[in-house]
């Protein structure tokens, strides 16, 4: 009996141990914008599994493959993602698109391919940056084993840029028998097999994402400019989604600590003296806490220095002032600080 109850205790801390890390980690992924709820790596790997664009966009819309769980119009159900492919010659910007409503359209991402040789090609998946907050770049990557220059028993991994040619998908698009694909589907029409889901929960959802990380990263270059160019001029984006956005920007936190905010402006005026020029520089450490009120220190500096017309002499007059936060009842706490240093110059 004292054998089982301590076998017991060891594997429930054993337990403990393994889910604290995972916990951790799905707090550190969360960034608070729709494009938590999507995974570009994994439509990566759906898109390099796919036998066709048809195919590609039924994976991506299916419960089981886990990779959308995105809810823009915010009406309790997944969306339904349709894929647009815009060709220029060899080159293919394919666009995963959302309808919000009747009359909004939103890019999610988009998946910019070109052709750098006879049977090469590369791409990238860019997320939207109204949906993920900040343009966000993946791709496929491979890690090459390379042994230093001296020969000794020391290796590195190398990561290097995927050839895409013999993914089937890729083939098919440059297939001369292709189509040109659009997806048929738009907002109250969409296919009978589709039936939408309940958002899962973000860290229920995350979890799921992490394997597709071991194969494609996050990078911050376009490679794939011509596709870019492609696309760039054709980006839709919603009203709701963007307002949405900027509003969850201005007000995010990371872990309940707050941002710091700086912001600086320089004036100069002509005076009959001479000239005065004026630079204040705020600094908000606190933006907002989890609980909506604002905390941290607010610190002012204004600098005013005055020159003489012959510039042989000039006064700098400095005025600091730092402004505690504000309590979670809305009262403000800490003092209120003011310090005024000022000096002259000759020449």
């Amino acid at each position: 009996m004292i054998k089982q109850f301590f076998v017991k205790i060891s594997c429930l801390l054993l337990i403990s141990i393994f889910a604290v890390p995972a916990i951790s980690q799905t707090e550190v992924d969360s960034t608070g914008f729709p494009g938590d709820n999507f995974s570009l790596e994994g439509a990566l790997e759906l898109f390099k599994k796919a036998q066709s664009m048809e195919e590609f966009e039924k994976a991506l819309n299916s419960e089981d493959n886990n990779v959308n769980n995105l809810d823009l119009n915010e009406d309790g159900k997944v969306d339904y993602v349709r894929v647009v492919d815009n060709m220029e010659d060899d080159v293919h910007a394919i666009v995963l698109q959302v309808y919000v409503s009747e009359d909004e359209k939103q890019d999610v991402a988009v998946i910019e391919l070109e052709k750098t040789g006879p049977e090469e090609a590369m791409l990238q998946i860019i997320g939207d940056e109204d949906v993920y907050g900040e343009q966000t770049i993946v791709e496929p990557y491979e890690e090459e084993f390379s042994r230093d220059g001296k020969g000794g028993p020391h290796a590195d991994f190398e990561r290097v840029i995927v050839n895409v040619w013999l993914w089937p998908c890729v083939r098919f698009v440059y297939s001369p028998a292709y189509v040109v694909w659009v997806s048929p589907w738009r907002w109250a029409y969409y296919p009978r097999w589709w039936r939408p889901w309940r958002p899962r929960p973000f860290h229920v959802f995350v979890v799921h994402t992490h394997p597709w990380r071991r194969h494609y990263h996050v990078v911050h270059v376009h490679r794939v400019t011509r596709a870019h160019r492609v696309y760039a001029p054709r980006r839709t984006y919603s009203h709701t989604v963007r307002t949405r956005t900027t509003t969850v920007r201005k007000t995010r936190t990371v872990k309940g600590k707050a941002g710091v905010s700086k912001t600086t402006t320089k004036t100069t005026v002509k005076t009959p003296r001479g000239k005065v020029s004026k630079t204040t520089t705020t600094t908000k450490a606190g933006v907002k806490t989890k609980s909506g009120k604002k905390a941290g220190v607010k610190k002012t500096t204004t600098t005013t220095r005055a020159k003489s017309k012959s510039g042989k002499k000039s006064a700098v007059r400095k005025k600091t002032t730092k402004k505690a936060g504000v309590s979670k009842g809305g009262k403000k706490r800490g003092a209120r600080k003011t310090t005024t240093t000022k000096r002259k110059r000759g020449g």
